[in-house]
């Protein structure tokens, strides 16, 4: 692999996994919610999506979804309907102050973990901007002739790093401005925001796919 093939491809990744989008958000939220420590597993479970992804995209399956309409479509469909139901479990949340929360008993927490990594994962798997991008353009930067389990190497591990360290900085971020949501107010109005953002999110993904 040349050296500027990578280098192109580290900032087309980075540019695509900062931007705010489902996996970021839900970061983000669960950094507030949990703190930064537990929300960490929803970076690991995003982060084996993505290798999921990218292990499906080497094995070819990104040229069927990248060819076959009604495998991209069934999978936006799953994706936006995913996202519309965190949508309205945030929408119907019952605040409880996030540091009463990091408060609970250890099983409750162990069990916690898991399902922060489940929905992580479950977000990841469904994200448009990575279907798309594993689907179509990660192809690109295999080089034909040259050994692929090494550039496949390479590319899965600067993914790995990019796409942690990024999401930790949200789920920092989160966890940053947990203190100013002691209110229930507030919290009612965070979990209310972040919930239509995932509602608005899944109906356009189901309405833009449905049109096209």
């Amino acid at each position: 692999m040349e050296w500027w093939t990578w280098i192109t491809y580290v900032g087309v990744i980075t540019a695509l996994i900062i931007f705010p989008g489902p996996v970021a958000l839900l970061c983000t939220t669960h950094g507030l919610r949990f703190g930064r420590h537990r929300a960490f597993a929803t970076v690991l479970g995003g982060g084996l999506a993505s290798m999921v992804l990218m292990v499906l995209s080497a094995l070819g399956l990104g040229a069927v979804l990248a060819t076959s309409e009604t495998a991209f479509f069934v999978l936006k469909l799953l994706g936006g309907a995913y996202l519309i139901f965190l949508g309205l479990q945030a929408w119907l949340t019952v605040p409880h102050s996030p540091v009463t929360e990091a408060t609970e008993p250890e099983p409750a927490s162990v069990q916690s973990v898991i399902g922060l990594f489940r929905q992580g994962f479950l977000v990841g798997i469904g994200n448009p901007k990575d279907l798309l991008f594993f689907a179509a353009l990660f192809p690109n930067f295999i080089t034909i002739g040259e050994p692929q389990v090494l550039q496949f190497a390479i590319l899965a591990l600067t993914w790995l790093v990019i796409d942690t360290t990024l999401m930790t900085l949200y789920t920092t971020l989160g966890a940053g401005v947990g203190h100013w949501f002691d209110s229930p107010r507030r919290l009612r109005a965070f979990h209310r925001t972040t919930g239509g953002l995932f509602l608005g999110a899944g109906g356009t993904l189901i309405a833009t796919s449905a049109s096209n």
